[in-house]
């Protein structure tokens, strides 16, 4: 599961010198093949919407042909926002590993905890805190380059 996870940070470690906030994600087929990997975008694209599990689920849907990716694991190394939430939901997939916690953002362990609501049709199983300090360490830093303090 760690490799998959260390994908995920090189990801993120590429989007945070591309500018954008380091998230990275990594979606697994039921196989354990790669379907997809990215970081976020949403300054590249100029698309809210391009967070890197949106953009590795679309991917992933195109390649397969389905808009349902059942049995397929997705690596983040970011709690998801609810936005993210959802379409891992509608996306129907298996597990969802994540990183760093989001206790402001995040609508899985936190807010609105997307996958405990009643509205919820499909809850992954959920595995939060994998390279935890990894990750953290690199939204931190991030944060701190652009807040002008040193890392």
């Amino acid at each position: 599961m760690t490799d998959f996870m260390k994908i995920a940070l090189e990801e993120a470690e590429s989007a945070a010198k591309r500018g954008e906030v380091p998230v990275g994600s990594v979606l697994i087929s039921p196989n354990g093949e790669i379907l997809a990997q990215s970081g976020n975008r949403t300054e590249e694209l100029a698309d809210p919407t391009a967070h890197a599990e949106i953009l590795v689920i679309r991917k992933a849907a195109t390649l397969l042909h389905s808009p349902r990716l059942v049995g397929c694991d997705l690596y983040v190394t970011l709690e998801p926002c609810a936005m993210c939430a959802a379409a891992i939901s509608f996306a129907r997939i298996r597990r969802l590993v994540f990183g760093a916690y989001d206790p402001k953002g995040g609508a899985v362990e936190h807010g609105g905890r997307f996958y405990a609501q009643p509205t919820c049709h499909h809850a992954p199983e959920v595995v939060g805190g994998m390279e935890e300090r990894k990750a953290a360490h690199l939204l931190k830093a991030f944060f701190n380059v652009r807040r002008g303090h040193e890392t």
